[in-house]
């Protein structure tokens, strides 16, 4: 095995017939409505050509961290495991919302209506978003994922779902099912980046090596299990700055919505 890689080597695809099939009906999901939208104006309008664009990203990139030479070192590199989890997680389900068309109006009480309300309810999402945050990464948890080889399958798809429902609940894609204040938003993005940023914290800080499989690892670019844990804690605090970058724009947001408010002055009654 290659253990000093480089990054024409990391980006190289394999070909896992099941990931390349799922993703081909996603685009066919994604592209058949927006071909059918351009042909008017207003759907033009609704679903402008950068919104493919972005949507054309969130799957490569999903394509990368599935299938690609990447996956091949999750037993040498902590490092280039985490980043994988992190494009899952913080990357793609942005990418994946803002690809939707604007003023999706859906009816609360219909069936897809009121499946998402639970989903990207901000206190479900925030549980299952902790959950798996604090539960695979704690020592038992993490070392039974990669004992088990979850890690290859399971965990991948954990922090793509759950990492959606965060987003979902901040970004707010659908209107009528998620009504909200920019206050609520940005505070429920401070509250959710707290486990994540947690687990970085420790990693950076543990003066050993917290997961038994690295112990002893042969790890990339001559790098020493510690400083593969300690690199993977920046990868992950790093990954969480854009979602509380968007909570601080949400809370400033709010804060000029306030002022404005309270700078006004009474109607005088007829």
């Amino acid at each position: 095995m290659n253990l000093n890689p480089s990054l024409a080597d990391l980006l190289t695809l394999n070909f896992n017939p099941m990931v390349w099939a799922l993703l081909a009906v996603a685009a066919i999901v994604y592209f058949w409505p927006f071909v059918r939208a351009r042909r008017t104006l207003q759907g033009r309008q609704h679903w402008p050509v950068w919104k493919a664009v972005l949507f054309v990203l969130a799957l490569l990139s999903t394509l990368w961290a599935l299938d690609s030479s990447a996956a091949v070192y999750t037993l040498n590199s902590m490092a280039l495991y985490m980043a994988r989890l992190m494009v899952l997680a913080e990357v793609v389900p942005p990418l994946l919302l803002l690809s939707l068309p604007r003023g999706i109006a859906l009816d609360p009480h219909s069936a897809a209506g009121r499946v998402l309300g639970v989903l990207l309810d901000p206190w479900v999402a925030f549980a299952v978003w902790t959950a798996v945050i604090l539960f695979w990464n704690i020592p038992a948890g993490f070392n039974a994922s990669i004992v088990t080889n979850t890690a290859a399958i399971l965990l991948p798809a954990l922090y793509l779902i759950s990492g959606t429902m965060i987003w979902g609940a901040m970004l707010r894609p659908f209107p009528t099912l998620q009504p909200g204040t920019f206050g609520k938003r940005g505070w429920f993005g401070f509250l959710a980046a707290l486990p994540m940023m947690s687990i970085a914290a420790w990693w950076l800080y543990a003066r050993e090596v917290l997961y038994q499989p690295y112990v002893g690892a042969v790890c990339l670019w001559n790098l020493t299990p510690l400083q593969n844990q300690q690199i993977s804690g920046w990868i992950m605090m790093l990954a969480g700055l854009p979602a509380l970058g968007l909570a601080v724009l949400q809370l400033m947001a709010w804060l000029v919505e306030v002022s404005e408010g309270g700078g006004q002055k009474p109607q005088p009654r007829a």
